[in-house]
């Protein structure tokens, strides 16, 4: 496919894998976790936001609007209310985008990517939910030269999965938990699929890389950490592991979607790096290579 829906191209990415990258966030997620920081990637269609604190009233968007601002149930998500906006209080979240607009951004950071060793990311949401686009842009990436990696939770059918791998030179895999009922409870979503693809990737793939967020009051245990370390080293293809504190800056966010945030957001706190290190040697423990770093 030619085109899907992107939602950020963000330039002169430090935390999405190797070096330097630009990171292409496509929309659409089966899951809803709860400490979800792209909230506004979980619909696979564009949606507007609005953001209270840089609106001054000025009408611009209501003089924009063909339907007259209707609530935002009814709203088109043309754009326009946020084309007109003079502050940015009103955004459009999420485009469509040709394959070919996208790799003219990425290619703008060549140069980057050959002096640090980095290259192109496609994060979500769950970019997988876009199979056909992604592969077409991986595809495009690979004519280029250029190194990629897939920030995945693995909610896809196997086969779709396995269809991407040799365009993949690193996946990003995002564990939450160990428990099926617990990752029920905290996204919505079993992992029953996930794992198995994380079994059946690691048969074809040899760069993994695990990526698990430490959320306080979900897994945050000794118990959960000590599972997640053993799936991580009984899977093939592993080679890190990134533990992701979790941080709470992504909050305000619902409120520009017109939702409000989780309730379990309220007791949410930073995990000290005492708790951290301490999660971290159970996964060295196991040989794996552990590295705590970005946020979740």
């Amino acid at each position: 496919m030619d085109s899907g829906i992107v939602f950020n191209v963000q330039r002169y990415s430090l935390h999405d894998g190797p070096g330097i990258r630009t990171t292409v966030f496509l929309k659409g997620c089966p899951a809803r976790c709860w400490w979800c920081h792209n909230p506004e990637s979980q619909t696979s269609s564009p949606q507007t936001a609005w953001s209270q604190s840089r609106c001054i009233s000025c009408d611009a968007c209501l003089l924009a609007c063909h339907e007259g601002l209707q609530p935002r149930e009814a709203c088109r998500a043309c754009g326009d209310c946020a084309e007109a906006c003079p502050t940015g209080a009103r955004e459009l979240l999420g485009s469509e985008m040709t394959a070919e607009q996208v790799l003219h951004n990425i290619l703008k950071d060549r140069m980057f990517f050959e002096d640090s060793g980095g290259g192109a990311t496609f994060s979500g949401g769950e970019p997988l939910c876009q199979p056909a686009f992604l592969k077409t842009l991986l595809s495009a990436c690979r004519a280029q030269g250029i190194h990629t990696a897939v920030d995945t939770a693995a909610l896809c059918p196997t086969e779709t999965l396995l269809d991407l791998a040799p365009l993949v030179d690193l996946f990003l895999f995002d564990l939450k938990c160990a428990s099926d009922t617990l990752h029920h409870q905290g996204t919505g979503v079993g992992n029953g699929l996930i794992l198995d693809n994380l079994e059946q990737l690691g048969r074809v793939h040899r760069n993994i890389w695990i990526r698990i967020p430490v959320v306080p009051g979900f897994n945050d245990t000794t118990e959960e950490m000590d599972a997640l370390a053993g799936l991580a080293a009984r899977a093939a293809g592993v080679r890190q592991v990134w533990l992701l504190p979790y941080h709470g800056s992504w909050a305000a966010k619902p409120a520009r979607l017109g939702a409000s945030p989780p309730a379990e957001t309220l007791a949410a706190r930073t995990p000290s790096p005492q708790t951290m290190q301490d999660f971290a040697r159970l996964f060295t423990a196991r040989g794996l290579d552990t590295q705590i770093g970005g946020g979740a």
